[in-house]
């Protein structure tokens, strides 16, 4: 038996040292959540023809990572596909630690039939995100699904807690397979007009026979009457603006992409592709019947407009009947300002704390003083070296075989050029890996120039930027003065109407390479993306994370690669894992020889 002192500093010892690792292991006491994720093919019908589409966990779409601020997310990702994956993280900052971005300028893609572990910290953010596969056009099969960031408890909420929460997909869509389309894109040709519009993966209810087939499965949202929910809508579709609306509610917009805005009714919002917005919307009908939830097309020519619209059913308990009639009407398209006056109209919250007890407004942007500019132009997809291909500023991006960030971690030369221009130059647009030199806490304005012809949707990884401005017309550096530079909503994805622009400032003070992409998948696909590149000169662990130890090696690192001995592991996630389970595993064995 062993002494009693030797015992117990053993026990001590033991307990000290399982304590302090998992305190390392959350970043200073930060719960970690742990997912594991098949990502698979599976067949599915969203507008009655049955195709393959991409789930997880057998799940179309896909499971909702619901944490809270600064929680640490683990998610283990099986590559059950035919071909390379990335998943992305839309709106998630990833602080310090762009190596968990999901994009391949910061990632190797996960080979099919391996896995691959992805940790990072949702740090200093709340709201509603999604996330979704980045490459090879798989988003036009689906893989997406929701990320809740609830309020750490310290933290009030400026509004009241709502009886539910509810995630819902709004989306364009395809019956042909999602690598028939890129094939398209890739022959030179346009995707044409989408086969319709699916809420959460479902098709439309079949409001009008002479429209809507018999036999589709249409999404029910059950509610009971009085009660107030929280509706997070995703546009998650490829490339059309949609408008949400529910007959005879009015949708309180609360949050948009982890800011909580000034709190305004709208009977309708449209929501462009890759926007996330989260309203509050009361059940305060008789319930005589159900009701109708409407995602149509805007801005499309009025012989598809009944073909895309995608209608889903409210439901509540005591419904006395189905739904009837037709469906509530949208906003009159013949009204070119009406949109862009709703997106002028969403202002941020400046009273309302976040992630953080501070007023969301305590941070003056509008005080700050510009470092540099960059005007970004678009034009329609153009032929480029025999290729149908997009461009911001006449440059087509190409993503080398060497992802930005390791190329520029192992210096390997010829990856990339830090020579992406301010502005469109007098030259033949071309193909090319240009990429963005941005200044550490440097103060960046961006303005967007759409000289194409439909909407565009900007995401900037890593950051929430303030939108400050759009207008109709090109920009001028006159338009600065009608600039919103108190209360413009901070988010990390804007809409850029055709022949307009969209102004908007970022603090760069998140280190590392970060994507700059059309969110239309199309154009995105055929190159409108380009990256900024932020170093801090100052390097350490506090203001960038080093290389993951599961990193994976491609292109000119090829090398490095060590083939996976087992694809269905966890890829060693965090090393401080099997430090606690040991001293876990020493402590069971000192408490079973004690009882001896």
């Amino acid at each position: 038996m062993l002494h009693i002192s030797l015992y117990s500093k053993l026990l001590l010892l033991l307990l000290s040292l399982a304590l302090w690792v998992s305190m390392d292991r959350v970043h200073g006491g930060d719960p970690f959540v742990f997912y594991d994720w098949h990502v698979s093919y599976m067949t599915a019908s969203p507008l009655g023809v049955p195709q393959k589409v991409i789930g997880i966990n057998s799940i179309f779409p896909g499971p909702v990572v619901n944490v809270t601020t600064n929680w640490n997310v683990v998610i283990n990702v099986h590559n059950n596909l035919d071909e390379p994956l990335l998943i992305t993280w839309n709106g998630i900052q990833h602080r310090k630690n762009s190596w968990e971005d999901g994009v391949l300028g910061t990632n190797c893609p996960i080979p099919a039939g391996w896995n691959w572990t992805y940790e990072f910290q949702v740090k200093d953010q709340i709201g509603s995100f999604f996330y979704f596969p980045s490459i090879n056009f798989q988003k036009a099969a689906g893989g997406y699904g929701g990320i809740i960031i609830n309020n750490r408890d310290v933290i009030p909420v400026p509004f009241n807690t709502p009886d539910g929460d509810l995630t819902i997909f709004i989306s364009d869509w395809f019956n042909k397979d999602y690598k028939d389309l890129r094939k398209m894109l890739e022959s030179g040709n346009q995707l044409g007009v989408p086969d319709g519009i699916v809420l959460n993966g479902l098709g439309p209810y079949r409001y009008n026979s002479s429209i809507i087939g018999d036999g589709i499965i249409y999404e029910t949202i059950n509610v009971e009457p009085g009660k107030t929910y929280r509706l997070r809508v995703h546009n998650t579709g490829i490339s059309t603006t949609l408008n949400f609306r529910i007959q005879n509610h009015n949708l309180l917009l609360v949050e948009t992409e982890g800011s909580y805005t000034a709190q305004t009714n709208y009977p309708s919002m449209d929501i462009h592709v890759g926007q996330s917005y989260s309203f509050l919307v009361t059940m305060d009908q008789n319930a005589t019947s159900d009701y109708y939830v409407v995602a149509s097309a805007r801005f499309v020519d009025p012989t598809v407009k009944d073909k895309l619209t995608g209608v889903a059913i409210l439901h509540y308990s005591n419904s006395q009947g189905p739904v009837f009639g037709p469906l509530p009407d949208g906003p009159d398209e013949s009204d070119n300002y009406a949109s862009m006056n709703q997106a002028r109209s969403i202002r941020w919250n400046v009273t309302a704390g976040a992630a953080r007890p501070n007023p969301q407004g305590s941070f003056k942007y509008g005080e700050i003083t510009v470092t540099d500019v960059y005007i970004l132009q678009n034009r329609p997809p153009e032929i480029i070296n025999g290729h149908l291909r997009a461009t911001l500023n006449g440059i087509s991006y190409i993503a080398p075989q060497t992802p930005l960030k390791l190329a520029q971690l192992f210096n390997i030369p010829g990856v990339y050029k830090l020579d992406f221009p301010n502005r469109v130059m007098d030259r033949p647009a071309k193909l090319d890996t240009s990429v963005i030199n941005g200044s550490y806490k440097g103060f960046m304005e961006i303005i967007f120039q759409n000289n194409g012809t439909i909407v565009q949707s900007y995401h900037l990884d890593g950051y929430a930027f303030f939108v400050v401005g759009m207008d109709f017309g090109l920009w001028t550096e006159n338009s600065r003065g009608t600039y919103n530079k108190w209360d413009g909503v901070a988010r990390s994805t804007t809409q850029v109407f055709p022949g307009a622009w969209t102004a908007i400032l970022v603090y760069l003070d998140n280190a590392g390479i970060w994507n700059l992409r059309s969110e239309n998948l199309d154009t995105w696909y055929l190159g409108q993306e380009l990256y900024i590149s932020v170093i801090n000169p100052e390097v350490s662990e506090k203001t960038e994370l080093p290389l993951p130890d599961n990193a994976i090696f491609c292109g000119a690192l090829s090398n490095l690669q060590k083939e996976q001995s087992n694809k269905y592991r966890f890829s060693k996630a965090s090393s401080s894992t099997d430090l606690v389970n040991m001293a876990l595993l020493w402590l069971l064995i000192l408490l079973l020889l004690r009882n001896y």
